[in-house]
């Protein structure tokens, strides 16, 4: 029977930055992420892939890395597939503009809720209300910069770096409680290569990391209708449950949440 694990999670906060004083590159890195956030609120349907790694820190100041992978489709303005497998969970989520579907497929159990409105209302209903935060959900939303550049203290562009064989802008970003860099491909398509963001108020300041791949926008994505269709022995969950479906935790059961530190 496996052991209890005592962690300190890192706290995902969306919200990020401000202003600061001129400082070396500041202007281009605010220049490069606004042409990044322009870029994908001009995008109405986005298809991609991605890994994810959460790290998670022991009470005896242990670094263990989580790693899971998964695939995120959108339509704006309000619909979404997304799912997200890991060695604990595999997990699928749809959302047709009016009702929120998820399925754990491994448990064949599935439940769903009435949460009508954009996917921007359902990124914050999945953080808030269900505490299932999609991954990178940042970056799905209409005011990208914005949101990023809420309480930014410190900005610097670091030059180039390669992610997946693809050359991207490498910014850095500071706010009084996180660190967050970002990797933007370079060229007529700058989405968003890698996102890390490091709790600096965190015993051992973890890091959750994104990073995305097969970027596909327009007529390259697969036509889907976004409906949910649940296996025909699956077993429906109330509605009240579908925020304790353990197939959808950013944890294994197996670890128990403590305190910050």
């Amino acid at each position: 029977m496996a052991t209890a694990v005592s962690v300190t999670v890192i706290v995902m906060m969306a919200g990020l930055g401000a202003t600061s004083g001129a400082q070396a590159g500041e202007a281009e890195a605010k220049s490069l992420l606004k042409a990044m956030s322009d870029y994908l609120a001009a995008q109405k349907v986005i298809s991609l892939a991605y890994d994810a790694n959460f790290e998670v820190v022991t009470t005896d100041h242990q670094k263990l890395l989580l790693a899971n992978s998964g695939t995120i489709d959108l339509s704006r303005p309000d619909k979404i597939r997304a799912t997200r497998a890991a060695g604990f969970a595999n997990l699928e989520m749809v959302f047709d503009g009016k009702t929120l579907s998820m399925l754990d497929k491994d448990a064949n159990l599935y439940a769903q809720a009435e949460t009508p409105g954009t996917i921007e209302h359902l990124i914050e209903e999945l953080r808030d209300k269900f505490h299932k935060p999609l991954p990178g959900a940042d970056l799905l939303l209409p005011n990208v910069y914005d949101v990023l550049m809420a309480d930014v203290t410190d900005v610097k562009d670091l030059g180039s770096g390669v992610i997946g064989g693809t050359e991207c802008d490498h910014l850095a970003f500071r706010t009084k409680e996180l660190d967050w860099q970002i990797w933007i491909a370079q060229g007529e398509r700058p989405y968003p290569c890698r996102y890390v963001i490091t709790s600096k108020q965190v015993d051992q300041a973890p890091q959750y990391s994104v990073q995305i791949r097969d970027w596909k926008t327009g007529d390259e994505v697969a036509t889907d209708d976004f409906s949910f269709k649940a296996p025909t022995d699956a077993q429906k969950m109330d509605v009240k449950d579908l925020k304790n479906m353990k197939g959808a935790d950013e944890l294994p059961s197996n670890f128990a949440i403590g305190a910050a530190q």
